[in-house]
């Protein structure tokens, strides 16, 4: 187990570390489907969401310079802007950073102020 944090989902969904070592992890600010297929997409913590990309290859496709400076803070792992267009193939997964409500462009917050923002984070999945 990673520690004693879980994966939530519909239900709560236990994982071992190496179910989700990969080559390559991306890290989004949205949850977009890149392709026709068959995606599994569940909420996971930030403790969960730094182990996948302290032990894995990171692709950022973070388009926007303000949320991924944030990311990189709420992480502690250098998260760039990269405004690229993916295209997940079977087996992909992504990290989903999405803020609940829009923040100005280009802002940096104070540690407080990242305690009281209102986002989620997913972990994208193409099953097939």
């Amino acid at each position: 187990m990673i520690g004693e944090e879980k994966m939530m989902g519909e239900m709560d969904i236990e994982i071992e570390k190496t179910d989700w070592k990969r080559n390559k992890i991306y890290v989004l600010n949205s949850a977009v489907l890149t392709s026709f297929g068959v995606y599994r997409y569940v909420r996971i913590t930030v403790g969960i969401a730094k182990y996948l990309l302290e032990t894995n290859e990171v692709i950022s496709a973070v388009g926007h310079e303000g949320t991924a400076r944030l990311m990189s803070k709420i992480f502690g792992v250098e998260i760039p802007y990269n405004r690229i267009k993916i295209k997940m193939k079977a087996g992909d997964v992504g990290i989903v950073f999405r803020l609940k409500d829009r923040t100005p462009e280009n802002r940096d917050y104070s540690e407080e102020e990242i305690q009281n923002l209102d986002f989620e984070i997913g972990l994208l999945e193409r099953v097939e």
